[in-house]
């Protein structure tokens, strides 16, 4: 996503807004060992809530992997 980048003199310049990517470790119960995943902060709080294969089976459903 872009915008602008305003300052105290209100002078506009194009910016970015960059998703919060993190790198992150799981455990997978199922397969038996961990898998390392960069995601986003908010896939972060969903994998949480529901669960690492949950959310895998999720992604794969919707056809985000």
């Amino acid at each position: 996503m872009t915008g602008n980048s305003v300052s105290f003199s209100n002078k506009k310049t194009k910016r970015k807004f960059n998703p919060n990517l993190q790198k992150k470790k799981f455990y997978v119960p199922e397969l038996g060992e961990w898998i390392s995943l960069k995601v986003s902060t908010s896939a972060l709080r969903t994998i949480n809530k529901i669960g690492i294969s949950s959310a895998i089976e999720r992604a794969i459903r919707n056809g985000k992997i």
